[in-house]
């Protein structure tokens, strides 16, 4: 379902469990920072929301879409976090540059987070054009931000039940 058809930054943190002790990164794009910050600024919400302590969030920013992949390894490889946020905002302009950028940082994150074992959540907008965008960031769609921290409590909270299930796949 698209973001047009459904705002997804109400959720529900019952289901996550304590989340007091967790430590995540958010590594923030400075491209386009008049809707990143808000991005960032719904991720913070929702991770103090949920009780992590200021002192676990660690946040960074590296200049563009392209770098997030980086500093969401340095972040992993550096400061031992549980998830990374990376947040960005390509918007489509004249050229295919946007695409590029958006597929090679999207391809990067994944990489990145396979490799590691830490959930490295894309949190990057790749709207068509400057109103999509505010609309994505605490606009009409709400804030992706939000959505982009939820994913990471979800993802670090699987990947402890899977653990305590000790199911193995042949890995």
């Amino acid at each position: 379902m698209s973001s047009k058809d459904k705002n997804l930054s109400h959720v529900d943190l019952k289901s996550l469990g304590d989340c007091t002790s967790l430590k995540v990164g958010i590594v923030t794009s400075e491209w386009n920072d008049d809707i990143t910050s808000e991005l960032e600024s719904g991720a913070k919400a929702l991770l103090a929301k949920a009780k992590l302590h200021e002192d676990n969030i660690i946040a960074i920013t590296v200049p563009g879409t392209f770098e997030l992949a980086l500093g969401a390894k340095y972040l992993i490889s550096q400061k031992s976090v549980d998830a990374v946020i990376c947040i960005g905002c390509v918007i489509q302009g004249e050229t295919k540059h946007n695409e590029y950028i958006n597929n090679a940082s999207a391809s990067a994150i994944a990489q990145l987070s396979l490799i590691s074992n830490v959930p490295v959540i894309y949190g990057v907008l790749t709207p068509n054009d400057k109103q999509q965008a505010l609309d994505r960031a605490g606009g009409k769609h709400g804030n992706k931000g939000i959505e982009a921290a939820y994913t990471a409590l979800r993802m670090i909270q699987l990947k402890k039940d899977v653990h305590l299930s000790k199911s193995s796949i042949g890995f």
